[in-house]
């Protein structure tokens, strides 16, 4: 699958979407979801798609919208809602309790042709439990066409996209071992160094544990499209323990028992500040990490207004007013300290992909840590 084929995909979706908000069910499906499931590889003209395919309910029978079939068994299910609703919790259950029916069916996508959510089986823990794995929409598709890995017939098809889920489960599980057992983790490391190589002149225990850090960050950029949500992670849906970060900050000082988002700058800048300005929401510390930007490098004058983030043709990251240059407006902007806003209506991977691209502006680049969890997939 080419990067071009994909973003014309992605182009051809947001013209359509601009030109029909309001478009219902059947054109969304029509329109939207046949050409994605095309763009995974899937020949709705043959038998490996079934339109209404009948799933057996205690209660009798219902249909889900397609069923994407390897031979005669059915692997995925997808069901489509109109452009104009929003996806919801229900809907999510609804199609769990579908894929709970069917015992092939790993793979589940709920779609409104501009947000996605997809879900597996998680044959490794909970019995089988059906879990939410990733979630991004047609913006996130164009900045990280990597996610449709996760979905491609091919993939589904060789047992890949198994692979995936498991490869994430099993980076899940060592960023939250990393994180829960940080101090002794980091007492080994500074031990094992000191037996081989004698006591050093530098602060090994702030070395060690700083690697640890920067490993679990490692971590989280293999696995950095898929879905943070606490209750639906692939390892076992339980909430990992935040992870409490002893940088240094810009006066020496230590941060300690730091909690919630957190963004260090490589001149040494955390965000937020110290302790008692953690913010509860992504966007809170999203636009404090970008007002700095603007406060001590200057940001505004390295970019052109509205500025687009790289391989974004509808949403602009950064402009003089609250809306997107087609007349849309931003959903959620965060007003800026100098007047501009920044759109933050954006997924954690979303989120953290425009920051990166921000800090490269002025010359630094950008650490996540802590957990960085987003709580409903874009704010």
């Amino acid at each position: 699958m080419e990067r071009d084929e994909i973003s014309e995909y992605v182009q051809r979706c947001q013209q359509l979407i601009e030109s029909s908000p309001q478009m219902d069910e059947e054109n969304t499906k029509v329109k939207l979801v046949q050409p994605f499931l095309e763009l995974l590889g899937w020949n709705l003209y043959s038998t490996e798609v079934a339109l209404e395919y009948t799933v057996p309910m205690a209660s009798g029978s219902t249909h889900v919208d397609y069923a994407l079939l390897v031979g005669d068994s059915p692997v995925a299910f997808v069901e489509a809602k109109p452009v104009r609703a929003t996806l919801t919790d229900s809907e999510v259950q609804q199609l769990r309790s579908y894929m709970r029916q069917e015992l092939d069916v790993d793979w589940g996508i709920l779609t409104n042709g501009k947000s996605f959510e997809v879900l597996t089986k998680n044959r490794h823990q909970n019995g089988g439990e059906e879990v939410s794995v990733v979630q991004f929409d047609l913006d996130d598709l164009a900045e990280n066409p990597n996610v449709l890995e996760l979905l491609t017939k091919e993939s589904i098809r060789s047992g890949k996209s198994d692979e995936i889920a498991e490869q994430v489960a099993q980076t899940n599980r060592a960023i939250r071992y990393l994180q829960e057992n940080e101090d002794n983790i980091t007492k080994s490391v500074t031990e094992a160094v000191e037996s081989d190589v004698g006591e050093l002149t530098i602060d090994l225990e702030g070395q060690s544990r700083e690697f640890v850090q920067n490993l679990v960050s490692i971590l989280r950029e293999q696995r950095h499209f898929v879905s943070e949500k606490p209750s639906e992670n692939v390892d076992d849906g339980a909430n990992p323990q935040q992870a409490v970060s002893t940088s240094p900050n810009d006066d020496g000082g230590e941060i300690k028992d730091r909690q919630g988002y957190v963004v260090r700058f490589s001149d040494g800048t955390i965000i937020p500040r110290d302790s008692t300005e953690i913010q509860t929401q992504q966007k809170e510390n999203m636009g404090a990490a970008v007002d700095f930007l603007i406060e001590e490098y200057n940001l505004i004058d390295e970019l052109e207004i509205p500025h687009f983030p790289p391989r974004a043709r509808k949403n602009c990251s950064i402009n003089n007013e609250p809306v997107h240059p087609n007349g849309e407006e931003m959903r959620r902007p965060y007003e800026l300290t100098n007047g501009y806003f920044l759109h933050t209506s954006l997924n954690t991977t979303g989120k953290e992909t425009r920051l990166r691209d921000l800090t490269e502006e002025v010359g630094l680049t950008i650490e996540f840590l802590c957990e960085w969890q987003s709580d409903d997939g874009a704010e």
